[in-house]
């Protein structure tokens, strides 16, 4: 009989704690609900016109208005003839050749923004032998985005790894 009391006095401690459980669990439950709302787009979006005419490939490349701001670099291709490329700017240093075989926009492309046109321009064509329906330049182009360092100043995009992942230890509390 002991047993049973000490058992059932158990059992009344257990229910008379229980009792507040369901408060305890509102309070750590709780909600905030706001209204209205900031559309948060990450990464980029970029795409290249290309149009092709005498002899020449005429090349942009636009930021979508979404994206965040990026550099970009470009190369082209061409199966049997040589070319050269031509940057027909104002300042004729937006566009500058890097030592890997791509050309290398020198601005900062913001989104919405585009590059200036960069000419891939065939030379020595012998224009009564090809079509130029038939002739095809590849262009290959990349971006990355702009890269900060702890002043908050733009990397210029020649001091990027455009092969290797983002040095993320060169932001202020970063994994070291």
């Amino acid at each position: 009989m002991k047993k049973k009391q000490v058992f059932l006095a158990f059992l009344a401690a257990g229910l008379v704690l229980t009792s507040s459980v369901g408060s305890a669990w509102a309070y750590f439950t709780t909600y905030v609900e706001a209204r209205g709302g900031e559309v948060i787009s990450l990464g980029d979006e970029t795409t290249i016109t290309e149009e092709f005419s005498e002899w020449t490939k005429h090349i942009r490349i636009t930021s979508d208005a979404d994206s965040e701001p990026v550099y970009v670099r470009a190369k082209a291709f061409c199966n049997a003839y040589e070319f050269e490329y031509i940057d027909p700017s104002e300042r004729k240093d937006k566009w500058t050749p890097g030592a890997d075989g791509y050309y290398y926009y020198s601005d900062i492309v913001e989104g919405g923004g585009e590059t200036t046109e960069l000419l891939v321009h065939i030379k020595d064509v012998p224009t009564d032998e090809v079509d130029q329906k038939d002739f095809n330049v590849i262009v290959v182009y990349e971006t990355t985005p702009v890269q900060y360092d702890e002043n908050g100043d733009p990397i210029p995009a020649a001091e990027i790894d455009w092969n290797g992942k983002l040095d993320i230890t060169r932001v202020e509390g970063g994994v070291e």
